[in-house]
């Protein structure tokens, strides 16, 4: 969304930082103990990829504004679970405070992106045949 002509959804801006983030919450979480690979580990691995595959969907139904907006309303809520679980490794001691904070920055700046795609959703729609 930087005013660059988006041809593909990984060029949005908004999916480059959710990937980034996703990405950067694998690096993170490798660190954290073994007895929480199928739980905490595994629900924010997941959950902040969600993102990712939520907008590549919405991308991919442009062409209906409703769709559209449906699938980008999803992606909204699904930025708020990584975010819960980024507060449990904090509260857990898996990630220093800091750190969780910067991440749980970058998910409020991915809703807030998503938020002024879903108000000015015809920016990004494709013309009818």
């Amino acid at each position: 969304m930087s005013g660059r002509f988006v041809q593909r959804y990984q060029d949005l801006e908004v999916y480059r930082i959710a990937f980034e983030g996703a990405m950067e919450i694998f690096e993170l979480s490798k660190k954290f103990p073994i007895e929480e690979r199928y739980s905490l580990t595994d629900q924010l691995r997941r959950s902040s990829r969600s993102i990712c595959a939520n907008l590549a969907e919405a991308w991919c139904k442009r062409l209906y504004e409703a769709a559209f907006i449906a699938k980008l309303s999803d992606c909204t809520a699904e930025v708020t679970e990584p975010q819960t679980w980024l507060e449990f490794a904090v509260k857990c001691h898996y990630l220093p405070l800091e750190i969780g904070e910067s991440l749980i920055q970058t998910y409020n700046r991915i809703l807030a992106m998503l938020i002024t795609m879903i108000r000015n959703p015809k920016k990004w729609l494709l013309s009818k045949p």
